[in-house]
């Protein structure tokens, strides 16, 4: 129906509303009092006409869309009624010099009842959800009776189309408790969920607490997980409303929601200062992370942004993500240099001569660098020096380290050389005018050789899923976390401190299978898990800092910053320059010496505190 044809009807609709209704008073109350005047009965139905009308345009009674009317919008009908009456009393009081009170009052009533009824009935119309078949819809139950929960209910009530229908509401206010919401009851707190999914029939959950946060999520979900039911979660009220996405769009409960914590949020304007229009390097730019914080770094509008990596394909992949997302402001610069080749880094650093370096580059994979620890050296140490010192020779003015907790009492080769690459930025910064610093890491979620992409593909092959130990530990990050932290990193500090994340509590590996077989629609029966044993080089828990190291305080809400001391300038330039003539063996044994040697340096300087 065209505007004008709407327009008309419902002025049609309102006129004979206005003249019935008060001659219907008229006609109900003339037989017993006498005096009431004929004339002023027809002069008071002409001015009501006309000023309900006038008010009517300036409430916009005629253009309002009533199917999905407020009570905000049945209230401005008593407005237009009540200065519709109060106007025909005042044409009485000036004709008659007295008012009809009575069938003033009985008319005001019958305008509510009979213009908010025709209103109300295109509402009841459009709610006409009680006459849908409902026998092929989603039985959902809601976890949250709040703002998020009425409003994903209303719009899975009124969708066109629907494909879920609303049974039950959750939450743990017991004030809700018993209430109806969408004429759906909050029926308990999330405890009680198991049970009322077996009541009720339930397919589907989903949280419509967009506030919740991981802790809420992670616990709604391990009360939801022993019964197999998908979970999923409501969108924030914030996207909805800026049109980012639909209420409806729930999203999938994600493996890193059920890390177990919130994640940290950082100072934004600090790094903004930092990296805009400034010319910014990222090694190991096509990596995991590197490529990530080429993301992140992207969205403060550097003047340059220089991509550098070994491979090539991984450098053009970001390279040409990065030109689409590019707005012009920023000149990228694709590089292909290894950190090992001295010359080449020294050449690049003098030419750009970056503001800031994030340093990403690295071998990462604890069992392959127990077979080729000479590799491990050239890049992780070697690759470090030469990044740094280049960094150092040209003045930059922010070098931050990506590293790791493997570096803490290391075991292993790899854990091994990333602590002595931290111990050569610390040497570093001591008299440099560059800012050096580090960035510990735990594992990062979907970063490249993690173990959820690993999960997923034995998942996707009928499993089994491959765990090493049932006792096996790990901290967990996302990888936009893990590329923010860095970010931060190059705001602080700067004198060799090494930052790290404060990651919550452990998760053991076996639990994030399980969670993974559960959020991939399988049960354990379905999908085994197997133990397969401890890899070479592989520790049983990872740590994050030593106990020597840590710090009570916060240098930034949720960033801890470590105490760890390098080794003497001489030591460590001694060992660096002979590690590449040592046979295999040697070499372990040299790295793993140096890198827990010097943690009993911090325990002797600490004890001595």
């Amino acid at each position: 129906m065209s505007y004008k044809m709407r327009y008309m009807l419902f002025f049609i609709i309102d006129s004979c509303i206005v003249l019935s209704a008060i001659f219907f008073s008229y006609w109900l109350l003339h037989p017993t009092i006498n005096g009431y005047s004929d004339k002023v009965i027809l002069v008071s139905a002409v001015t009501l006409l006309f000023s309900h009308h006038i008010a009517a345009y300036f409430f916009h009674l005629y253009d309002r869309m009533w199917s999905v009317a407020s009570v905000r919008e049945l209230l401005t009908i008593g407005y237009a009624v009540t200065i519709s009456i109060a106007t025909a009393s005042l044409m009485q009081y000036i004709i008659k010099n007295d008012i009809y009170f009575r069938i003033m009052a009985i008319t005001w009533m019958l305008h509510i009842i009979m213009i908010g009824g025709s209103r109300f009935l295109l509402r009841v119309l459009n709610d006409r959800d009680s006459f849908r078949n409902t026998a092929n819809l989603k039985r959902v139950l809601i976890v949250g009776a709040g703002q998020g929960g009425t409003m994903l209910a209303r719009n899975l009530v009124h969708a066109p189309n629907p494909d879920r229908m609303p049974v039950v509401f959750v939450d743990d206010d017991l004030s809700k408790q018993q209430l109806k919401v969408m004429n759906v009851t909050v029926c308990g707190t999330t405890k009680d969920i198991p049970g009322l999914v077996a009541k009720h029939g339930i397919d589907e959950i989903i949280i419509a607490i967009p506030s919740l946060g991981r802790v809420g999520i992670k616990s709604i979900y391990e009360s939801c997980a022993v019964i197999n039911i998908p979970v999923r979660v409501m969108p924030s009220i914030e996207d909805v409303m800026t049109g980012k996405v639909a209420v409806n769009e729930m999203k999938e409960v994600q493996i890193e929601d059920l890390l177990g914590r919130d994640e940290v949020k950082l100072d934004m304007i600090a790094i903004s200062n930092k990296l805009t229009d400034r010319v910014i390097l990222v090694t190991g730019a096509g990596g995991s992370i590197g490529s990530e914080i080429c993301r992140q770094v992207m969205n403060f509008r550097p003047k340059q942004l220089i991509l550098l990596g070994h491979g090539e394909n991984s450098i053009y992949t970001i390279h040409m993500e990065l030109q689409q997302r590019s707005s012009g402001f920023t000149k990228l610069v694709p590089i292909i240099a290894d950190i090992q080749d001295r010359e080449r880094i020294f050449e690049v650093v003098k030419q750009y001569k970056p503001d800031v370096i994030y340093h990403a580059a690295a071998h990462k994979h604890v069992p392959l660098m127990e077979y080729n620890p000479c590799e491990a050296v050239k890049n992780n140490i070697f690759g470090t020096k030469n990044i740094a010192e280049a960094a150092h020779e040209f003045c930059v003015g922010k070098f931050v380290m990506i590293s790791t907790d493997k570096a803490v009492n290391p075991p292993n080769v790899m854990g091994a050389t990333k602590r002595i690459a931290e111990m050569v930025v610390q040497t570093l910064a001591k008299g440099s005018s560059t800012n050096f610093a580090a960035v510990r890491f735990g594992n990062v979620l979907g970063s490249r050789g993690s173990v959820i992409p690993l999960f997923k593909k034995q998942i996707a092959a009928g499993g089994p899923v491959t765990v090493t130990h049932p006792d096996m530990t790990r901290y967990f990050m996302t990888i936009p976390e893990a590329s923010r932290l860095v970010l931060q990193a190059g705001t602080l500090g700067g004198n060799g401190e090494i930052f790290v994340l404060d990651m919550g509590e452990p998760v053991k590996i076996v639990d994030l299978a399980r969670n993974l077989i559960h959020l991939s629609g399988f049960t354990e029966d379905e999908i085994k898990i197997v133990f397969t044993g401890l890899r070479p080089g592989e520790k049983m828990y990872e740590e994050l800092l030593n106990t020597e190291e840590i710090q009570e305080e916060h240098v930034f809400p949720g960033i801890h910053i470590g105490r760890a001391n390098p080794m003497l300038k001489l030591e460590l330039n001694f060992l660096v320059e002979n590690l590449l003539e040592m046979t295999v063996e040697e070499m372990k044994n040299a790295l793993l010496k140096a890198a827990n040697n010097n943690n009993e340096i911090n325990r002797r300087q600490v004890s001595k505190v």
